[in-house]
């Protein structure tokens, strides 16, 4: 895989990964007159909750269903309006977000310990980073749809992406995923995904950490490992079984479609995948995402989040494991799940179908 970096025109770095040293030289400039990039990102604690809310209004003036023809994740063509991506044609890109809900440029930020003085609301610069992945210069392709050589390419970025986004001061996790469908509120439709540089560990991250801790507590041993077995004993959920990695709906489910994915060995992050680890990883991954999108009768394209957890930077980071959430929003054909009362309120998930009728679905359509 060959790596070029460049710049766009107001200073952000985009970084071409071409799967063949045979592809063209990546020397393209962007001719666009684009303001300094800045950031007026903050995070706000929730006391009530303990958690970090980050403030990013500037986002609210972001690029929303732009018409066919001028989406910004395309190649810039002749006769075309240039795109974030400068060049005619390309294997993968990953730049950064031009709206950003956290970046470095937020360490700029002069802001007090405490909005408004008071104690209870600590608050502190957005000091991150949100990079866009494009998986693919067809407009008209998804993920599903690229092929294991593009697959296999996309994985060794999510690789390389991890362990430089790792070195970043302040970091302490890194987030790989995808949207796809305005069902999930995509507003760029061609085909990409996004990494988030968090400066700390999101509300999920926290939870499966603590019960981590529990765990190992009481068993001496890593939770992960004891989930994945105990999916492979019962073989109810399990939806591909390979090698070195295992497809299966979890037992308490939250969505009525969701699966997830886990390598037998115990693997930190993308970065200590072997070789093998990660041709396997893009044919079972390809597979599943096929599957995601014959599950629902009449449904060519199913909207889905691809959520890539790695395990924290620094203390207790041997008690995360590498694994892949995806999960669709869509309960039955063209009807969806809205998160309303229980689920947003209250946190309180109420599935509608039954994790084994979840698997058994999958297995079907092969």
């Amino acid at each position: 895989m060959r790596k070029t970096v460049t710049t766009l025109a107001d200073g952000r770095r985009l970084i071409y990964y071409d799967g063949s040293d045979a592809a063209p030289p990546r020397t393209d400039r962007d001719p666009r007159t684009l303001p300094p990039v800045t950031s007026q990102s903050q995070l706000r604690f929730d006391v009530l909750t303990g958690e970090w809310i980050t403030i990013a209004a500037h986002r609210m003036d972001r690029t929303y269903l732009p018409p066919a023809g001028a989406s910004p994740l395309a190649p810039s063509r002749p006769g075309r309006p240039a795109t974030e991506i400068p060049a005619a044609d390309y294997d993968v890109v990953v730049f950064e977000n031009r709206f950003p809900s956290l970046s470095v440029r937020a360490a700029d930020l002069d802001l007090p310990q405490y909005l408004d003085g008071e104690p209870l609301w600590p608050m502190k610069p957005g000091i991150g980073c949100c990079e866009v992945v494009c998986f693919t210069s067809d407009p008209h392709a998804s993920f599903a749809t690229v092929g294991h050589r593009r697959a296999r390419t996309v994985i060794d970025v999510w690789a390389d992406r991890t362990a430089e986004l790792s070195r970043l001061p302040g970091v302490a996790q890194v987030f790989c995923f995808e949207n796809r469908g305005r069902e999930i509120g995509v507003t760029l439709t061609h085909p990409h995904g996004q990494i988030y540089a968090y400066p700390y560990l999101p509300p999920r991250t926290e939870a499966v950490l603590r019960r981590a801790r529990l765990h190992r507590a009481a068993t001496g041993a890593n939770l992960f490992a004891d989930v994945l077995d105990a999916e492979r004993r019962a073989r109810r959920r399990v939806v591909v079984a390979g090698e070195r990695w295992t497809a299966f709906v979890p037992a308490a489910a939250r969505w009525p479609l969701e699966v997830h994915l886990m390598p037998h060995r115990d693997v930190a992050d993308f970065t200590e995948l072997c070789e093998d680890e990660r041709d396997e990883l893009a044919t079972i991954y390809l597979d599943l995402l096929g599957r995601v999108d014959r599950f629902f009768d009449g449904v060519d394209e199913t909207p889905y989040v691809a959520a890539w957890h790695q395990a924290p930077l620094g203390a207790e980071r041997e008690l995360g494991r590498l694994h892949l959430q995806l999960f669709s929003v869509m309960r039955a054909p063209h009807r969806l799940k809205y998160l309303a009362g229980s689920e947003s309120g209250m946190g309180a998930w109420i599935n509608d179908t039954t994790p084994e009728d979840i698997a058994a679905r999958f297995r079907e359509v092969r």
